[in-house]
């Protein structure tokens, strides 16, 4: 296989193993062997990476501390003609870290950027979990408090997709506590390790993985849990949505029962509003 060398002015997105150090593709070895110089989270990460390849390569550093000062310093070396490759610690970057705003700057200065694809967190633990994977939706990290993390469960409980969070081991039984709590108590995963020689995937409901977790204490490294998407509801034809009305019309006013009946099903609310028009004329 021919090997390829960097294109001048060229931003290369590569993708690094997130456990396995052989889980890196011939292309992407050939690309970091010939950039100028290359962005990382973590220099000693990535240079630890580099020397079980042999290769030892201009590491500059590139997170969320000090990403806005050293950004354009990187797109004029772009501009004046040096290849660059941005790496995360672990998969594919811009997943979870600042690494857009250098591909958006880039991209507003006319300079070309590609990707050289390859280890995912996210698609792995997705793959793992057994769970449908034809549509899923990546949420990261919630957030730390659980206040605010089951506000945040909230605005998705309804997404009709696989959930992938990552999570951190110290909060994982209590993030799927909150889970079950907001989401119900659907069918989940929880992978650790994943390409590693303690690789694990546990899998059941939120509680019951939660239990485990509480019993077991934290995990050893970050986690990555997969639960399933909602059931789907049978659909409502007119008379259910009318016998709903009739009794929430009993006790309270046209806004409200429309407002109530909304909140249950997830109707939108003209329509029970003219479901109720009609049911207040016959009446």
């Amino acid at each position: 296989m021919k090997s390829q060398s960097a294109l001048p002015g060229t931003l290369y997105v590569v993708a690094t193993p997130i456990g396995n150090a052989s889980d890196i593709t011939l292309r992407a070895l050939d690309i970091l062997k010939t950039v100028q110089f290359v962005a990382c989270e973590d220099t000693r990460v990535t240079a630890k990476l580099l020397s079980i390849h042999g290769l030892k390569i201009s590491l500059s550093p590139y997170h969320e501390h000090n990403a806005a000062k050293v950004r354009p310093a990187m797109i004029e070396r772009l501009k004046n003609g040096d290849s660059m490759a941005l790496v995360s610690d672990a998969g594919t970057p811009l997943v979870s870290d600042p690494g857009y705003k250098l591909v958006q700057a880039c991209l507003e200065e006319g300079l070309h950027v590609t990707t050289l694809p390859g280890a995912s967190a996210v698609l792995c633990a997705l793959v793992l979990s057994g769970l449908p994977t034809d549509r899923f939706l990546f949420e990261g990290f919630l957030p730390s408090k659980s206040g605010a993390r089951l506000n945040a469960l909230k605005e998705i409980a309804s997404i009709p997709a696989t959930l992938v969070f990552m999570e951190s081991p110290r909060r994982l039984a209590t993030s799927l506590s909150d889970m079950a709590t907001v989401l119900g108590d659907r069918r989940a995963s929880v992978s650790r390790e994943i390409t590693k020689m303690y690789e694990e995937t546990r899998r059941g409901t939120l509680t019951e993985l939660s239990n485990h977790y509480v019993e077991a204490g934290a995990p050893k490294g970050e986690a990555m849990v997969v639960v399933a998407a909602p059931e789907a509801s049978p659909a409502l034809d007119d008379d259910a949505i009318d016998n709903m009305l009739r009794v929430a019309l009993a006790e309270q006013s046209v806004r409200d029962a429309v407002r109530s009946v909304t909140d249950a099903t997830g109707l939108g609310r003209q329509q029970v509003y003219q479901r109720a028009l009609l049911l207040s004329k016959d009446d």
